[in-house]
């Protein structure tokens, strides 16, 4: 057995590489990927520096065991936010605008249209028709004052 590890050699490294990086095409998801980036980079510092079978294994170990990390933070999908920011979040994105009162605000409550939706307000009393800015936001309660 201590034989074949001997015998281990730059270009088994790289052969080793090649087939994690073959079955990676063959089943994908399963980061035989960065294993197999992990061989062949041991098989080029072989290439370069001679060095003894242990610590070949002991540099596979480490440069696999620090691809899986790396792995794990480019395959996390990073949210794209620069189309749409408030997706999801529509009553943020009314945050300081300013709109018209449908209804007046009596006893702290009113309602403004936007757009094709009536959103209920609360404030100040204020009569109908009188321009008022989004100061706050409570999920789909918006919070005015005068404009």
């Amino acid at each position: 057995m201590t034989d074949m590890f001997v015998s281990l050699g730059s270009w088994n490294w790289l052969i080793l590489g090649f087939i994690l990086m073959g079955l990676e095409v063959l089943a994908p998801g399963i980061f035989l990927f960065w294993l197999g980036l992990a061989a062949l980079l041991v098989g080029l510092i072989s290439f370069t520096v001679a060095v003894s079978w242990q610590i070949q294994l002991v540099m596979f170990a480490v440069f696999a065991a620090a691809a899986v990390p790396v792995w794990r933070r480019l395959a996390r999908p990073k949210p794209d936010t620069s189309a749409s920011p408030f997706l999801n979040k529509r009553s943020e994105a009314l945050l300081g605008r300013e709109f018209t009162l449908e209804k007046p605000i009596i006893d702290g409550s009113g309602t403004v249209r936007i757009g094709d939706t009536v959103w209920r307000v609360a404030g100040p009393d204020t009569p109908a028709g009188t321009r008022v800015k989004v100061v706050q936001v409570d999920g789909a309660n918006l919070t005015v004052a005068a404009a």
